[in-house]
């Protein structure tokens, strides 16, 4: 008996501070980061074993991400489908002919018109490139742009004047570089052939497997886990459909503002547009340098025409277009946007730029959920002391269910 009383005292002798971190509970979790830091080491050092598995992982993750973006895209048309008492599998067979249907009419209808476009452009690219220089020319004879235009030459010269070498260093790697376009070239189209039934199976099962990864946690995480899978499908599934829905929205606006000034190729440059305004704030910038040399090849007025359009396009994406598709679902600063995008491009290239805001967004999800139980662990141990955290509206419901 008093040795059980005095375990009792030495346990109730436990400071606040370390039952906060979970008492002698605090050893196990250190001992488990110690040996995940073993295993993070061992793995480094043998990590040849694993290659097969890192290639099976690199191979399925293309369609993966691919099918679960269309899956982000479509899911809303296949409930909506079921609330009017059509199955999940037939509305997912009206869709997917739908989609075949569609993408065979833009192919019937519009990639025409863009090949006609670009090769138009290539057969007057020549003729471009010399009224180019020759403007250029012009404008270096301005005295007050000649100093200017001389330090420019300087620094291109300096800075360009190893190009041949380093075309022949590429030409003598193409080989390599070959091998390597091959290799890319295959992976898109194993993306493009087995992502389809990826998606299928997503769709039609999507409930199940989430289901199925909730009931393989400890019953005591299954709440907190069904809780960030749904915030996670809503801050995922409103960015990729808002995105979509955006990128949509400036393409027919500036196909209509393009045609309206009378700028050439005014299809092609829309269509450009739209792809590469799926990455927010760098997007656009890149879809508008093609239609800024060829408004300043065609004339100055045309050049203005384009700011204007530009100006307009951009006023009602960003007053209008995105408050009322995309909401403030995302609560992102546009400041931490480009932040996120640049490190990821620097991390994963392109894929990181189009990937990066949705993965953070699924980080800010997790980090905001576990700040959440960190602040309602601290007024359980704190709150006499120095008074409760506060929650927000979103946390309060979190901390009433709990």
């Amino acid at each position: 008996m008093e040795k059980e009383a005095k375990s009792h005292d030495s346990l109730n002798k436990v400071s606040k501070f370390m039952k906060f971190f979970g008492g002698r509970d605090i050893y196990f979790i250190l001992g488990l980061f110690i040996l995940l830091g073993l295993t993070i080491f061992i793995f480094q050092k043998v990590s040849f074993i694993f290659e097969p598995l890192m290639t099976v992982i690199t191979t399925l993750v293309g369609p993966i991400i691919v099918a679960f973006v269309a899956f982000y895209l479509f899911n809303p048309i296949i409930n909506f489908m079921e609330r009017y008492n059509i199955s999940r599998l037939w509305g997912i067979i009206i869709l997917l002919c739908a989609i075949i249907a569609g993408f065979s009419l833009i192919v019937t209808l519009l990639i025409p018109v863009v090949q006609h476009q670009i090769e138009s452009f290539t057969k007057n690219l020549p003729n471009y490139i010399d009224e180019f220089s020759g403007k250029l020319d012009a404008l270096s004879r301005n005295s007050f742009v000649a100093d200017y235009y001389a330090q420019a030459q300087n620094w291109f010269q300096q800075n360009f004047s190893d190009i041949p070498k380093k075309l022949s260093d590429s030409v003598g790697n193409f080989g390599h570089k070959f091998k390597s376009f091959v290799s890319t070239i295959t992976h898109v189209v194993v993306i493009l052939i087995t992502f389809p039934f990826v998606l299928f199976f997503l769709l039609k099962d999507g409930g199940k497997f989430r289901s199925y990864f909730i009931s393989l946690m400890p019953p005591k995480f299954r709440k907190d886990t069904h809780d960030l899978i749904d915030k996670m499908n809503i801050q995922v599934g409103s960015y990729i459909q808002g995105q979509m829905i955006v990128a949509f929205c400036i393409g027919v606006l500036l196909f209509i503002g393009y045609s309206i000034i009378g700028l050439e190729y005014a299809l092609t440059l829309a269509s450009i547009a739209a792809v590469t305004s799926v990455v927010p704030y760098l997007g656009p910038m890149i879809a508008i340098s093609p239609a800024i040399v060829l408004a300043a090849i065609d004339s100055p007025f045309m050049l203005l025409k384009l700011a204007i359009v530009w100006a307009a396009v951009q006023f009602l994406e960003g007053h209008f277009i995105s408050p009322n598709i995309m909401g403030k679902t995302m609560q992102i600063h546009p400041l931490t946007i480009i932040f996120v995008l640049l490190c990821a491009g620097n991390l994963a290239g392109v894929l990181g730029v189009i990937l990066g805001i949705p993965g953070y967004a699924i980080i800010k999800v997790a980090v905001t959920h576990l700040f959440t139980l960190f602040k309602r662990r601290y007024n359980r141990f704190y709150i006499d002391d120095a008074g409760p955290y506060e929650f927000k509206d979103d946390e309060v419901n979190i901390e009433k269910e709990n």
